[in-house]
């Protein structure tokens, strides 16, 4: 399969040594950021969609109770301390005094009680917490009490978590609202205050800096832990999705910093003067192909499962990454390479001789009645893109009759959520890319619940893995989550609640006189310049 055929951009745009694009504003002012994100944020709401875009938004409105550094260390945020008493099953938390929402109300226990609620509907740490939950009541302002009913080792981490879905303090009117309904006015407690009227869907997000913001101070400057400063009175993030705009654009100074660099354009802007390459996300991204598990044809286990022989994580990540293999990893099953958990357990079905003919045969006989497949296939998001094409290709050299549905990301989005059939509006595929922080453990790994319908899209039903995964909450140390973990991996192959496509390490791209970075997420805090 040819690279090229699933790129927009070609060599001749490395040769050519320049980039044609539109011209677009003036240079930056010194307290003005200019940042190009990955992608549009379509939902403000980040406990309606698990896009980071969304979520790295809300790292700059709101606030949570402890932020996590890159060793999983929990450091307080919006708290100030905790207690722990009767043997693990009563959690006593005080909040900061200081700390106010951008309308100027102080942050309160209820806020922190109403938003921890909200999140429990939503993620799956916080589900697991919920079924273990006696009570959660206000004590005052600033104190809010759990007692549980079982202790719950992760609580500091599932509190802390940066990502899929941080457990954000939304004022309390904000956080009784189902998390099925997307918010769509953003009154945080965060360093930048969201600048609606400047808003320009598909083009442009403002963001000002929250002027009576108290961060915490404590902690290391890490992933989302220690004081969060605000270092420009203005973010300006610009929606660029074609690659050679957003090089061009980076490289005149007409913006500050690319979210993620398109890996063809790389080798360019490493050798452009005034501009530095460097992976921020040491994590890597997963790279996941995600069937409907509610509507034919994937509702059927031997259907999913006769994928399995001919797929190649090779293709799919030359597709986006090319021939370079520092830059991505094969070989990888339900966890991350380099993580606690990631094990050989089950990967003969990924590592075992490839043979299109052997699925061919196995789809004819898990009985395939020649259903189309909905592919959902943002365009506008580059690897998501290339990735859609290869596994369109690959699903179609099986004898799967795949119809495409091209759209932008927003619209994706919006589509996923649809649990309608596909000739409905809903859907039978889509390509979903998470970063390894989310999925390093069964607690927090949206893809691998097997819940239902409170489960990521998708909507798998997998008993087996929802029992191997509460038994890793009450494992007693490392090596029993290990020996859980290597369980899990095995009866992932079985019921198969998605197609592990491999793991790659994308870099981003700034001018020279930004410093200040986070490593972890490429989240606009503490950077300066100069």
């Amino acid at each position: 399969m040819e690279r090229r055929s699933f790129l927009g951009l070609g060599g001749a745009v490395l040769a050519a040594g320049g980039l044609k694009r539109p011209a677009l504003a003036q240079r930056n002012s010194p307290q003005v950021l200019r940042f190009i994100p990955q992608a549009d944020v379509s939902i403000l709401d980040p406990l309606n969609t698990t896009a980071y875009p969304t979520r790295n938004h809300a790292h700059l409105c709101w606030d949570t109770l402890y932020g996590l550094d890159l060793d999983g260390q929990a450091h307080p945020q919006l708290a100030e301390r905790h207690d722990l008493t009767d043997d693990g099953r009563r959690w006593t938390f005080t909040l900061r005094d200081g700390p106010t929402f951008h309308d100027g109300e102080k942050v309160r226990a209820k806020d922190a009680v109403a938003s921890i609620r909200r999140w429990m509907l939503r993620d799956s740490h916080g589900q697991s917490l919920f079924s273990r939950l006696d009570e959660m009541r206000v004590v005052d302002d600033r104190r809010f009490e759990m007692r549980l009913k079982q202790p719950f080792g992760p609580m500091l981490q599932a509190l802390a978590k940066a990502s899929s879905y941080p457990c954000f303090v939304f004022p309390e009117r904000f956080a009784q609202q189902d998390p099925g309904r997307a918010l769509t006015e953003v009154v945080g407690s965060g360093p930048y205050r969201f600048v609606a009227s400047e808003r320009v869907s598909g083009s442009q997000l403002v963001y000002q800096r929250f002027v009576d913001y108290q961060p915490t101070p404590v902690g290391p400057v890490s992933l989302t832990a220690g004081p969060k400063l605000a270092q420009f009175e203005r973010l300006e993030w610009r929606i660029i999705p074609d690659p050679a705009t957003a090089a061009g654009a980076l490289q005149s100074g007409e913006v500050d910093w690319w979210e993620q660099v398109a890996p063809d354009l790389r080798p360019l802007l490493k050798g452009s003067r005034g501009l530095t390459v460097e992976q921020l996300d040491t994590g890597g991204t997963l790279a996941m192909l995600r069937p409907n598990h509610l509507h034919p044809p994937f509702n059927n286990p031997e259907i999913r499962r006769a994928i399995l022989p001919a797929l190649r994580q090779i293709d799919f990540m030359t597709a986006i990454m090319g021939d370079n293999r520092d830059l991505w990893r094969e070989d990888v099953g339900c966890f991350p390479e380099d993580s606690p958990l990631a094990s050989d357990a089950g990967l003969a079905a990924l590592t075992g001789p490839r043979d299109l003919d052997a699925a061919r045969q196995a789809l004819k006989a898990a009985g395939y009645a020649g259903e189309p497949v909905v592919m959902l296939h943002p365009t506008d998001v580059v690897n998501n893109n290339n990735l859609t094409a290869v596994a369109t290709d690959l699903l179609q050299r099986i004898g799967f009759k795949v119809e495409s549905a091209t759209s932008d990301w927003g619209t994706l989005l919006a589509r996923r959520s649809n649990r309608n059939p596909p000739t409905q509006g809903g859907w039978n595929m889509l390509v979903a890319l998470f970063g390894g922080m989310d999925l390093a453990n069964p607690g927090g790994h949206p893809l691998l619940r097997g819940n239902g319908e409170a489960a990521w899209f998708g909507w798998p039903s997998a008993p087996r893995l929802e029992q191997l995964r509460n038994q890793w909450f009450d494992a007693a140390n490392l090596n029993a989550q290990k020996l859980i973990g290597r369980q899990i991996q095995e009866q992932f192959f079985v019921d198969v609640p998605y197609y592990p496509l491999g793991q790659y390490l994308i870099d981003s791209a700034w001018r020279t006189d930004l410093s200040g970075f986070r490593k972890g997420m490429a989240l606009p805090l503490n950077v300066r310049r100069g």
